[in-house]
């Protein structure tokens, strides 16, 4: 396309060149663009008509055309002066009668720079300013609007005078006469540089969110209000095993979720789309593989507007390397405990007892013979029976639940009578059916919490009454301490309180669940359920 400018003065000389109105008839829409020859040849034959000094040159179509008797303008000059108030440029050019009936609209100077007159002299103007990475797009879409009829709809850019490169919008179609030859072309060009440089922007936006989601190590989703998974980003494929192609479009719960963690879900999805998102959740989903991973998740609604649709964005973590770590720290723990307290029973407990009986034998034998160091035996006696006890306690509060099935029940009725003694409050402890607990760490982790439970009613909520109750029914035991004293205050069973946090976390370590609340007018009652094993 470069010749069409170089070989502008040798078109000047010819005396006949291609025109659009001798032209062949037009190519049938939807054939496809003309290569570049034959779009330079369609665009040179145009170019010549302006050309030629027999149309004439330089002379802007007249501005106003009036009456016979020269009183008002007439209807094509109405027109062009509405054109004119148009905030676009607007182009009109005759096939068939050269520069002198062409129009340019004024807005062509204040957009690019130059007048009316300056632009419609050079019939090659526009093409010498189209941006060059432009050019040959234009040139063989402008090629198919004169061969095939086609309208031209276009966006490309155009160099003004003063060097900024200016984004246009233009629409433009050939009209022909009622005999189907080229009449004139009209056109109207927006500019749109604004319009672009948001987009850049918003491109770049974008880029910069898609490098974040696809580099950061946190698992990320996007759903829509029924589920569908719209994003999924590559931590999530890593994790899952599945990849974008195969999950876009199916339901989360489908894909990653079985029974009733699936049921679970599905119900928090459903506070989810009311915009009450929790603020920390978890849930196990199963990777393609079979295995299941522990992901701790939090989520934002986005809202939408208009025809937008609402979307809910969830970040997940994969905590079940961490929770497999914490579980083992917190087992190796449970055990050394356990060792210990059986160390101080069966060991130290054992080697004081063997002490005691032998100052109870030297006591008797000084006794006998009236020694005056009788009396010094006995304290010696008594200090090591008061070892004993005091070992046994020890003992038993490393190892509050013995090993069997039991155990957590004798344990829970053992701690009520010591809160009694200890606190001279009422502790009850109900169990109308027996709860059998075959895993010693299960029954350690229930009666930490009850433990607890009743010290921060009698620390905190200064209660008179307490009762422990243990059931259990179709594979749910429930573990609840209800007191009567002043009451959690609201909001801080899940904002303050280290003690709280230890309750809830032994609890998720046993597959279960803790709720704190405040009970009726006063009193708090504390509820753990977890998961029980039917004989």
């Amino acid at each position: 396309m470069s010749s069409l400018v170089q070989t502008r003065q040798g078109r000047r000389n010819r005396s006949s060149g291609p025109e659009p109105r001798n032209a062949e008839p037009c190519k049938a829409a939807g054939e496809g663009l003309p290569d570049l020859a034959e779009a330079e040849s369609v665009l040179l034959g145009l170019a010549s008509i302006f050309s030629d000094p027999a149309t004439g040159r330089g002379r802007v179509l007249k501005e106003f055309s009036v009456d016979g008797d020269g009183r008002a303008p007439n209807l094509e000059a109405k027109y062009r002066a509405l054109l004119e108030q148009i905030p676009a440029v607007v182009f009109m050019a005759y096939l068939d009668r050269g520069i002198s009936e062409a129009y340019v609209s004024p807005q062509i100077e204040a957009v690019l720079g130059y007048s009316r007159e300056e632009w419609l002299e050079d019939p090659v103007r526009w093409y010498q300013h189209i941006h060059p990475d432009d050019k040959q797009r234009w040139s063989l879409e402008a090629a198919e609007m004169f061969l095939s009829g086609k309208p031209l709809r276009s966006a490309y850019r155009v160099i003004a005078r003063d060097g900024r490169v200016i984004w246009f919008h233009c629409d433009a179609k050939m009209m022909r006469r009622d005999d189907g030859r080229p009449w004139f072309i009209h056109g109207v060009a927006f500019d749109i540089s604004d319009l672009k440089r948001i987009e850049e922007e918003l491109q770049e936006e974008r880029n910069f969110v898609s490098a974040i989601l696809d580099t950061v190590g946190a698992l990320v989703v996007v759903l829509d209000t029924e589920g569908r998974i719209l994003r999924f980003n590559p931590a999530c494929e890593v994790t899952t095993g599945y990849s974008m192609k195969e999950v876009q479009g199916r339901c989360l719960w489908d894909l990653f979720l079985a029974g009733e963690e699936a049921q679970r879900f599905r119900q928090t999805f459903e506070v989810m789309r009311t915009g009450l998102l929790p603020q920390e959740y978890q849930s196990c989903w199963m990777t393609r593989h079979g295995h299941q991973r522990l992901i701790a998740w939090t989520s934002k609604l986005l809202p939408g507007s208009g025809d937008t649709s609402n979307y809910i964005i969830a970040t997940g973590i994969d905590i079940t390397e961490r929770k497999q770590l914490e579980k083992a720290i917190l087992d190796i723990s449970a055990r050394e405990q356990r060792r210990i307290g059986q160390d101080l029973h069966d060991g130290l407990g054992q080697h004081l007892t063997g002490i005691a009986f032998m100052a109870k034998v030297h006591e008797a034998k000084l006794v006998e013979k009236n020694r005056a160091e009788a009396e010094e035996a006995a304290k010696i006696v008594k200090l090591v029976n008061e070892a004993i006890h005091k070992s046994r306690e020890l003992a038993r509060g490393l190892l509050p639940v013995v090993s069997d099935s039991q155990g957590l029940m004798s344990a829970l009725q053992l701690w009520a009578a010591e809160v009694e003694d200890l606190f001279g409050v009422s502790c009850r402890f109900q169990c109308e059916r027996p709860v059998l607990i075959g895993d010693d760490s299960m029954g350690t982790h229930l009666y930490r919490i009850a433990q607890e439970a009743v010290n921060n009613a009698i620390k905190h909520g200064a209660a008179q009454n307490i009762t422990i109750q243990l059931a259990a029914e179709q594979g749910r035991g429930t573990l609840t301490i209800r007191d009567d004293g002043r009451g959690i205050v609201e909001g801080a069973a899940s904002s303050q309180g280290m003690g709280l946090h230890i309750m809830k976390y032994r609890a998720g370590m046993i597959g279960g669940t803790l709720d704190v609340r405040r009970y009726a007018a006063c009193g708090t009652v504390v509820t753990c359920i977890f998961p029980v094993k039917e004989e």
